[in-house]
């Protein structure tokens, strides 16, 4: 669900971050929109429950979705972004413009990409997962 139809909580500094990247990419002709914010342990704890339910492997589960208490998304700075025509939270997001503008402009506003291929934390690639780092 993209950011024009849902509410979502951040810390306020990278809240004030994400609107200024957001309007700047707009201006530039590039839409981003926040799929995901902060995330309590018990909406973690649910999201993992429901994979197990599904019969997914923990060390599947585990390779996309930290353990309950362990989510970047949990401190209020990690956020999620997508745009028009991409599946949100899909490897497909890095072909889009937005990713490409992320990758060379995230940083001014105080944003890393939090999973990039081969990272040293054994998590899956996570294009469209981004934290706030100031």
């Amino acid at each position: 669900m993209a950011d024009r139809e849902k509410k979502f909580l951040l810390h306020p500094h990278a809240a004030e971050a994400w609107r200024k990247m957001k309007a700047t990419a707009k201006s530039q002709g590039i839409e981003l929109w926040l799929v995901s914010a902060f995330r309590s342990i018990e909406r973690q704890n649910r999201i993992i429950e429901k994979k197990k339910k599904k019969g997914i492997p923990d060390r599947d589960i585990f390779r996309v979705s930290a353990p309950a208490g362990f989510s970047e998304h949990h401190s209020g700075r990690a956020i999620d972004i997508s745009t028009e025509g991409y599946t949100a939270l899909e490897k497909e997001f890095e072909n889009s413009e937005a990713f490409q503008w992320l990758n060379n402009n995230a940083s001014v506003f105080g944003f890393i990409l939090s999973y990039p291929r081969g990272n040293e934390y054994g998590i899956a690639y996570e294009p469209w997962h981004w934290l706030y780092k100031r």
